[in-house]
């Protein structure tokens, strides 16, 4: 690949498409469940005991859950991978369409900005380009919405967050809205 076909990648439209993507996500994934994660039972009991709210952690691990990326607890006595989203009666499983829609959205406008040709693989490369912004933010998020105590961690896998929240839904996604913006131009 050339430096010139590089160039022509609109990186700089990928960058900023994915990291919209990326905060929207939380965003809406926050005005969604942060009220009633706000007045759980465990959140309640963690401020009683001293603890700081966990309120826009735990809305990261939902967030991270909508992407199909385990939350881990690991304490000594109890330790293992949860899907909040999955477990909890109040979460709506509606949730897992949000990182869909936000992403194949960047990637539609990604090939809407750069009016991209009907050439798909073209099409595709361009919507890629949205992992640049959103990969470095699910990497960074998956460690600030990280609980560690004394008693040991709660938070996203980190590799799945990189790799699956961070890599794959972005250049999949992405490139899928970018050829639907090529073909319906």
């Amino acid at each position: 690949m050339s430096t010139d076909q590089i160039r022509e990648w609109p990186l700089k439209t990928g960058a900023i498409a994915g990291a919209g993507a990326y905060l929207l996500g939380y965003v809406f994934t926050y005005l969604l469940v942060g009220s009633d994660i706000r007045e759980s039972a465990l959140n309640q009991v963690f401020q009683a005991f001293g603890g700081q709210d966990l309120t826009y952690q735990a809305v990261g691990w939902v967030f991270y859950n909508a992407h199909f990326v385990s939350t881990v607890v690991d304490v000594p006595i109890f330790g293992e991978t949860i899907n909040l989203i999955s477990r909890s009666e109040t979460v709506s499983p509606g949730l897992y369409l949000l990182p869909v829609l936000l992403l194949f959205a960047a990637g539609l406008a990604v090939g809407r900005r750069r009016s991209v040709s009907t050439d798909a693989a073209e099409a595709a490369k361009a919507g890629a380009t949205v992992v640049a912004g959103y990969l470095p933010l699910a990497a960074a998020g998956a460690f600030l919405v990280r609980v560690q105590g004394d008693a040991g961690s709660v938070g996203p896998d980190p590799l799945l967050a990189i790799l699956v929240a961070g890599l794959i839904y972005p250049l999949v996604l992405g490139a899928l809205g970018s050829v639907v913006a090529g073909q319906t131009n």
